[in-house]
C-alpha cells in the first residue's frame, strides 16, 4: 500500500494506492448523504467490487450511472447530476464519490465545485490513465462548442482512492492511454524515473503488480510536487502539459477516435520535434527522448489529421495569452521549457514529423 499527501493552499488530502480500499471509505461518509456517480462500463466488469464500495453506505445513498465518452462530457450530464443533487435534497455537508475514469472524475468534480458553491468529493479512479492523471490536482470540467475542458474549476478532491485490480479488464488500447502520461511524467521529471519507465515499459503494460504499483505512485508524487508549487497553473504546473497542446487538438480534430493518453504521446513527439527544430535541445537528449518513443511506437496508431483544423482548435487553448499558442518543449529528461511560441509552419512542420515518424 502506498500513501501519497497531496497538499495544496486550499486543501490537503491523500491519495491511497491499495488493493483493499474499502475500508478507507467508511471514516468519510459516516453520517453524511453520498451520491455515487459511477462508470457504467466499470459496473459492468467489476459490479461486486462496486458494489461492496456502494454497500458501505446505508440509508443515504443515492447513485448516477454514466456512460464514459466524450460526448457526455457535456452539460447535458452536469444537468443529470445537479438535479438528481437538487431532488435528492443533498446539502453542503453532503458528498460525492466518483467511480469510473477521467470523464466520470472530472464530470463528478464539476459538479461538486459548483452545487452549492462547493462540496466534497470523493475520486475512485478504475483506469490507469484517471489513477496517474485527472483523479489528483484538482482540475475539474466539461466539453462545450467542440473544445476539450474549455468549462471547469479547480476543486480539489477529499480522498483518491485508487485499487490497481481495476486495470486488469482494461483493453490494451486504455492501458496505452494512461501509459501516456506515464511516459509524459518519465520526461518532465527525473532521469532516474525516465530510465525506470524505460526498463520496464513491457511490465507496465502487462499490469505487473509491482511495476505498475511503483509507476502509479512515482507519477503521482512528481504530479503532488508540481500541483503543491503551482495549484491553479499560473507557471510550474504548465510543464504537466507537455504534449498536450498537440494531444487535445488532435482529439477534437479526430472526433476523438484518437483516445487521449494516445494523442499524448504523439503529441510528445510533436514537442520533441518542435525543440530539435527550434534548437532547443541536443542530438544526444533528443535521441534518448525517442528511445522511449520507439517502444511504445507499435501500439499508436495516427488518423488522417487537419492542419489548418488542428492549428485553428488550438487557437483556442486555454494556456494561449494573448492570441499566440504556447508550447512546453524539451531541453532535456527533467528540464522543460514553458510558453514557447511557435510559427504556424513550425507546428505544421513538428506534426507532419511527428506522423511520418508513428507510420513507419
Amino acid at each position: 500500500m502506498n500513501k501519497i499527501k497531496i497538499k495544496t493552499k486550499t486543501n490537503s488530502y491523500q491519495v491511497i494506492i491499495s488493493k483493499n480500499i474499502t475500508e478507507f471509505i467508511s471514516h468519510e461518509i459516516q453520517g453524511r448523504k453520498v451520491m455515487f456517480i459511477v462508470d457504467k462500463k466499470a459496473y459492468l466488469f467489476h459490479k461486486n467490487k462496486i458494489d461492496t464500495i456502494l454497500n458501505k453506505v446505508k440509508g443515504n445513498c443515492s447513485v448516477v450511472f454514466l456512460e464514459s465518452h466524450e460526448k457526455n462530457k457535456s452539460f447535458n450530464s452536469l444537468n443529470q447530476i445537479l438535479q438528481k443533487l437538487i431532488e435528492a435534497n443533498f446539502h453542503r455537508d453532503s458528498i460525492l464519490i466518483a467511480i469510473g475514469g477521467g470523464i466520470v472524475g472530472d464530470i463528478s468534480g464539476f459538479a461538486a465545485s459548483v452545487y452549492m458553491r462547493g462540496i466534497q468529493f470523493i475520486q475512485i479512479p478504475t483506469t490507469l490513465l484517471a489513477a496517474v492523471d485527472s483523479s489528483v490536482g484538482g482540475k475539474t470540467g466539461i466539453n462545450f462548442f467542440n473544445t476539450k475542458n474549455i468549462i471547469g474549476a479547480f476543486h480539489q478532491p477529499q480522498l483518491v482512492l485508487t485499487d490497481t485490480t481495476f486495470f486488469n479488464t482494461l483493453p490494451k488500447s486504455e492501458l496505452i492511454c494512461g501509459v501516456g502520461e506515464i511516459i509524459k511524467y518519465a520526461f518532465i521529471s527525473t532521469p532516474a524515473f525516465f530510465d525506470f519507465v524505460s526498463d520496464n515499459l513491457k511490465k507496465i503494460l502487462e499490469l505487473d503488480y509491482f511495476v505498475i504499483d511503483r509507476a502509479v505512485a512515482e507519477s503521482v508524487r512528481i504530479k503532488a510536487a508540481v500541483v503543491k508549487a503551482d495549484e491553479k497553473e499560473e507557471a510550474l504546473r504548465k510543464i504537466l502539459n507537455f504534449g498536450h497542446t498537440f494531444a487535445h487538438a488532435f482529439e477534437v480534430d479526430t472526433n476523438h477516435k484518437i483516445k487521449h493518453g494516445q494523442a499524448v504521446i504523439v503529441g510528445i513527439a510533436c514537442a520533441l520535434f518542435m525543440s530539435k527544430n527550434k534548437r532547443l535541445i541536443n542530438k544526444a537528449e533528443f535521441q534518448k527522448s525517442f528511445d522511449l518513443l520507439k517502444l511504445i511506437k507499435p501500439f499508436i496508431s495516427v488518423a488522417d489529421l487537419n492542419l489548418s483544423n488542428i492549428i485553428s482548435v488550438m487557437m483556442r487553448d486555454k494556456k494561449n495569452r494573448n492570441g499566440r499558442i504556447k508550447f512546453v518543449l524539451s531541453k532535456s529528461i527533467g528540464e522543460m521549457l514553458i510558453d514557447v511560441e511557435a510559427k504556424n509552419s513550425e507546428i505544421e512542420k513538428a506534426i507532419k514529423s511527428a506522423v511520418k515518424f508513428f507510420s513507419k
